[in-house]
């Protein structure tokens, strides 16, 4: 029979691992730290990874964004910083994706795309989940106010994330599913810019950036349903109206095909980029355009998807190819 401290552990530390009644502290973190791992993995090469490119280059770039406190910042100073960019990235991450995916259907939907990850692979219950979310929520927030970076970005996220997973954000008309995502790719490339320069971003009285956070907002409007290509058997199994499950899939291909060619030729356009850097997104662009409407087997669909976070990144990169 459990003790009252053992079934304390089991309730309120979903991930405690026991050796008989015994607590083991050490295995419990290793098993943390592999659950949330594998919460996250699906969206380190989405939003962690390119968040943080899009927070170090651009603080690379801080003499673009008129009115900006700072000029220039030292590449040593981002160096020393890069873990922190990192860190914040994905501590904010963390309670999403486990709210995202703590739901009966999203499990559902797992046991079919992703059965690896906690939940359908009955590594964690969903009682346990919902304890996780809230806390890492606290955890994220009170990180966010210690380290005095990106602390509207991680309420914004919070919100984004209790519409997006607990209000029917993500399920009920692919637009709005489409322009949550867009807001919180916004969250998440300018808080890691916060946390690559260590100060709050002044939007106020820097326009130049602020136009540049919505020409991101704009590509992930019109985009980002690429990530719903490879999962259409999933969302129509819960019910979630995607843009391919509502158009169609060969609409959907279109109409991504056409916004990536627009911003792949736009975005070096506002940065009045060298022409190196114009040909090298033209043809990203074109590439994730192709494949999108010639590969539509299931296996291309997530390589095309692959490459569109390649042509994220380097979009991330543009105003370091701005012509002086």
């Amino acid at each position: 029979m459990d003790t009252l401290g053992t079934s304390y552990y089991r309730i309120f530390i979903p991930c405690a691992i026991y050796n008989g009644d015994v607590y083991d502290p050490f295995c419990n973190t290793i098993f943390l730290g592999h659950t949330l791992w594998l919460f996250t993995f699906s969206d380190l090469k989405t939003i962690v990874i390119p968040s943080t490119i899009f927070g170090i280059t651009n603080s690379l770039a801080a003499s673009r964004y008129h009115y900006l406190p700072v000029e220039s910042v030292p590449n040593t100073y981002l160096f020393r910083r890069s873990p922190l960019i990192l860190l914040w990235v994905w501590i904010n991450l963390v309670p999403f994706t486990i709210g995202n995916q703590m739901t009966a259907s999203s499990i559902t939907e797992d046991t079919i795309n992703k059965p690896w990850r906690p939940l359908p692979s009955r590594r964690l219950s969903s009682s346990h989940a919902r304890v996780m979310v809230l806390l890492f929520y606290v955890v994220a927030q009170m990180f966010n106010i210690y380290t005095r970076c990106g602390i509207r970005q991680g309420l914004g996220l919070f919100l984004l994330g209790v519409w997006y997973n607990n209000l029917g954000g993500a399920d009920h008309h692919p637009l709005v599913r489409n322009a949550i995502n867009a807001l919180g790719y916004v969250c998440f490339t300018s808080g890691a810019m916060e946390a690559a320069l260590g100060i709050p971003l002044p939007l106020s009285t820097s326009p130049r950036l602020v136009e540049w956070l919505g020409v991101v907002a704009g590509i992930i409007m019109t985009t980002v349903h690429v990530h719903d290509m490879y999962d259409q058997e999933g969302d129509a199994l819960r019910n979630r109206r995607t843009l391919p499950l509502v158009i169609g899939d060969m609409p959907a291909r279109w109409v991504m095909a056409f916004w990536i060619l627009v911003w792949g030729i736009c975005c070096p356009m506002f940065w009045d980029t060298t022409f190196v850097a114009r040909v090298l997104s033209l043809v990203l662009a074109i590439l994730v355009g192709l494949r999108t409407l010639l590969y539509r087997d299931l296996s291309s669909d997530k390589t095309t998807c692959l490459i569109w976070n390649v042509w994220m990144s380097f979009v991330y990169f543009l105003p370091l190819c701005a012509r002086a």
